[in-house]
């Protein structure tokens, strides 16, 4: 582990690494999310989520 924020571009199934790193942080939560367990994330808002919890409160507050 490298233990660096890694900058991502989130694709509507994928995402593209633009700056190498391991991990994200959740835009609810503010938890730390390893890359290999990153499975959801919001397209529009470009924003990763720790679980699908996190993206059910973004969605219910948008």
């Amino acid at each position: 582990m490298i233990k660096k924020l890694a900058k991502l571009k989130y694709l509507p199934n994928n995402f593209e690494i633009i700056e190498q790193g391991d991990h994200v942080i959740c835009a609810i939560s503010g938890q730390i999310i390893r890359l290999e367990e990153l499975n959801y994330w919001n397209v529009d808002l470009q924003e990763p989520y720790y679980s699908y919890k996190e993206s059910a409160i973004k969605r219910e507050n948008s």
